[in-house]
């Protein structure tokens, strides 16, 4: 049984959603939530549902580098075999990453390779894109690079503000990521590609 943490800056939305998966015949399980927000909302809902949860306020630390100190010290004491980023809003530098090369996942908003970095939403509808999503990736020292492990696609509508495209792109996010994280926790790295649900047109 693989241990998973999850690391996150707001509401959770994405972690619930791993949770709920890791039961069952689900090969891994959840053992520490943290957050460089203690005030985020998704650490009160982790601990509702006995989540051992930690905050490490990035706000306290002089450095990036202080701050990845503590909070990899959370993530010692918990022992987990995979590292989960979901909405976690922090970039961490190339030595963290390098602890958790090959055991970190993180998902992104955009169809990768297209729209690293902040904004997704609006860059995809100020370029003219037919469709948006979101990628669940490894991650490596470059901003939102490292391996596909899935994608999942919305069609782009032509009444779509930034908001209304955000909305239908977490849907599949919430899709997406179960999906990859169980096949990762089972040592299967290949790539899932879900296509619009459904009667989403």
């Amino acid at each position: 049984m693989k241990r998973v943490a999850i690391l996150i800056s707001g509401g959770g939305s994405n972690m619930l959603r791993l949770v709920e998966c890791m039961t069952g015949d689900h090969p891994a399980r959840p053992v520490l939530v943290a957050s460089n927000d203690p005030g985020a909302a998704g650490l009160a809902r982790a601990a509702a549902l006995g989540i051992p949860t930690a905050a490490v306020d990035h706000r306290g630390f002089a450095d990036r580098a202080g701050f990845e100190a503590a909070l990899q010290e959370k993530l010692e004491a918990a022992a987990p075999d995979i590292l989960a980023l979901a909405g976690f809003m922090r970039v961490l530098t190339a030595p963290f990453v390098a602890r958790w090369q090959g055991r970190m996942l993180n998902i992104h908003p955009s169809l990768l390779p297209k729209y690293r970095g902040l904004d997704t939403h609006a860059r995809a509808l100020a370029a003219g894109d037919r469709e948006a999503g979101c990628t669940v990736h490894e991650v490596t020292a470059a901003l939102d690079d490292g391996p596909i492990l899935g994608q999942a696609r919305v069609p782009v509508r032509p009444d779509d503000t930034p908001e209304r495209l955000a909305a239908r792109v977490l849907q599949q996010e919430h899709r997406l990521y179960p999906a990859v994280l169980r096949r990762f926790a089972s040592g299967d790295r290949t790539r899932i590609d879900l296509p619009p649900p459904d009667g989403m047109t």
